[in-house]
Formats: structure tokens, sequence, C-alpha cells
């Protein structure tokens, strides 16, 4: 349960920083990096819970 409320936390400060930017910077290859490394971020951090915490 904690990893998810701090996983959660985390994206969320990741996500408004990098919002941020994008609105003030407003370039479109900025905008492509910005969302691919959000989702890859959120892929990892479904997969993290899916495994809970069981080594790889």
């Amino acid at each position: 349960m904690t990893n998810m409320i701090t996983g959660l936390i985390g994206l969320a400060l990741v996500l408004t920083f990098l919002g941020i930017l994008v609105v003030w910077i407003k370039a479109i290859p900025l905008i492509i990096i910005v969302v691919s490394v959000m989702m890859l971020a959120v892929i990892d951090f479904v997969r993290s819970l899916r495994t809970n915490g069981a080594p790889r």
C-alpha cells in the first residue's frame, strides 16, 4: 500500500512539473518527449504494483 501511495505522489509531482514546462515552452518535440516519458513511467509503476515487490 505504501508503494502505491508514494508512487502516485511521485507521478503526480513529475506530471505537474513536466506539464508546467510544456505549457511554458510549447515546443512540439518537447511535448512528444514528455508524453512518451510519462507513458513509460505509468507503465513501470503499474508493473511494479502487479509484482507486489517480488524480485524479478
